[in-house]
């Protein structure tokens, strides 16, 4: 999880100038989130790993979308199949 005082020295380093991006595979605090709005220091887009694994899906980047199928065991044991 990260937390205000890791985005805190990005927005404060960053010196007014533009706007800066923060990319975890954990999440953040409200304290982070507030902190990279906040007026007066550049903006910091913070992408935590569900917006990540939703960027990477909506792009399909890193993987192919699957049709997955769950075994509906109950039907099968009606039919007193051998283990």
């Amino acid at each position: 999880m990260r937390s205000g005082p890791t985005v805190y020295p990005i927005t404060h380093r960053r010196g007014g100038q533009g706007e800066g991006i923060i990319l975890s595979t954990g999440t953040f605090t409200s304290e982070a989130r507030k902190e990279a709005v906040r007026e007066g220091v550049p903006t910091i887009a913070l992408i935590d790993r569900e917006s990540l694994v939703s960027l990477l899906e909506r792009l399909q980047i890193g993987g192919r979308p699957r049709t997955v199928f769950d075994v509906d065991f109950e039907l099968f044991e009606r039919f007193h199949l051998p283990n």
